[in-house]
């Protein structure tokens, strides 16, 4: 096997471990689910991608000993923490605020559009130490001791997120499906106003109140 990966058996449970984990409906995909809903399949993939890297940004600081800092040091996780349930509150509280009867050219032009989704999906991911400490946890059970470490680490990361990445687009594409019949419904822009809001606002709070650095 490569130096940068483990051995065979190793790297068979660590694939199925992490579409085991990637399916498994969590804080990422209901934001991603919740964007192609609300706003459509551009959308929805714009999240993936934004996500993506921003668990990629995780995986690689968790390879560095980023995860080795926050477990030591309180103050550490805690500032990131909480500035990444902020920047969630912010957002969700900013979608809330805008005009009503706001014409549909400022919506496509303000939070629909895909860079900024992509901006706000890595912020997300890439503000939450629980994805980096769980990237320490989960992939030191697939490395071999004998080889490199970092690189092994940043080789599995880099292959979780991919699989990750799968999944989140299977999420969103079949999301974005049934946006149509939204769209279509009476007050569609306060209804994707407001569930894109919601959403930010809910993982936000959620964020900061999930317990302390040890928590699972």
């Amino acid at each position: 096997m490569f130096g940068f990966l483990p051995g065979e058996s190793s790297l068979v449970a660590f694939v199925i471990a992490s579409v085991v984990l990637a399916v498994t409906p969590g804080p990422a995909v209901f934001y991603i689910v919740t964007r192609s809903l609300s706003q459509g399949r551009r959308a929805g993939l714009a999240s993936v991608a934004g996500i993506g890297l921003g668990n990629l940004g995780n995986s690689i600081g968790a390879s560095v000993g980023l995860a080795a800092l926050f477990a030591v040091s309180s103050l550490a996780f805690y500032v990131v923490k909480y500035a990444g349930a902020a920047y969630l509150i912010y957002v969700g509280v900013k979608m809330l605020r805008q005009p009503a009867a706001a014409p549909a050219a400022a919506v496509q032009a303000g939070s629909s559009r895909p860079g900024v989704i992509f901006r706000d999906g890595f912020l997300v991911a890439l503000l939450n130490p629980k994805t980096t400490l769980f990237f320490s946890a989960f992939l030191l059970q697939f490395i071999d001791s004998h080889s490199s470490t970092i690189a092994q680490s940043v080789a599995l990361g880099v292959a979780f997120v991919l699989i990750a990445s799968v999944t989140d687009t299977t999420y969103a594409l079949t999301a974005s499906t049934i946006a149509p019949a939204i769209a279509r419904a009476r007050g569609r822009r306060d209804v994707g106003r407001y569930l894109t809001a919601g959403a930010f606002i809910g993982l936000g709070v959620f964020t900061a109140a999930s317990g302390s650095r040890h928590s699972k």
